[in-house]
């Protein structure tokens, strides 16, 4: 099989990490990926914020645990993330985003680097410490959060892919 459709067939979200952080070139390699994904217009309105600091790490996994209502780590223990965000004054900014994310997953796993997409990052970033959060690593604009890519080394074997449904397709 063509090694791109076997990436897309078999990449599964990982929720168990080993600790350990990803080599950088694996990591540059992955965001690289992530900035050629397709955006409307050419705008290429999203950005990508790479936290490899552990303490800016449990810092944000707080925010998100407690947007989400729970008291542990909604990242699965991954050593690090992936913040994608987006312009919201270019039209296509949450498909662009979207776009991002799907590029930085299929790279990871490419590379034999897991990872789940994590939700919440537009109510984090609408908050007075995501905001400053963003100001304090100098992003500045009205960016809307499209969520949160966990990475790292899967701590286990993912599971089979599920049989795609009836009717996915019509053919017309």
């Amino acid at each position: 099989m063509n090694e791109t459709l076997d990436v897309l067939k078999n990449r599964r979200s990982c929720r168990s990490f080993k600790p350990g952080l990803i080599e950088k070139e694996k990591l540059d390699a992955i965001i690289e990926a992530g900035t050629y994904a397709a955006t409307g217009m050419g705008k290429q309105s999203p950005v990508i914020i790479a936290v490899t600091d552990k303490e800016l790490r449990d810092k944000i996994s707080a925010v998100n645990a407690k947007i989400l209502g729970v008291d542990f780590d909604p990242f699965y223990g991954a050593p690090e993330l992936l913040i994608v965000l987006a312009d919201k004054n270019v039209p296509t900014y949450l498909y662009d985003g979207s776009l991002v994310m799907g590029n930085l997953m299929n790279a990871a796993h490419s590379l034999g680097v897991a990872s789940c997409w994590i939700h919440r990052a537009k109510e984090e970033f609408e908050t007075d410490e995501g905001k400053a959060l963003l100001k304090s690593l100098g992003i500045e604009g009205d960016y809307e959060g499209i969520g949160h890519l966990a990475l790292g080394y899967a701590a286990s074997e993912p599971a089979a892919a599920a049989p795609r449904k009836d009717g996915y397709v019509y053919y017309v």
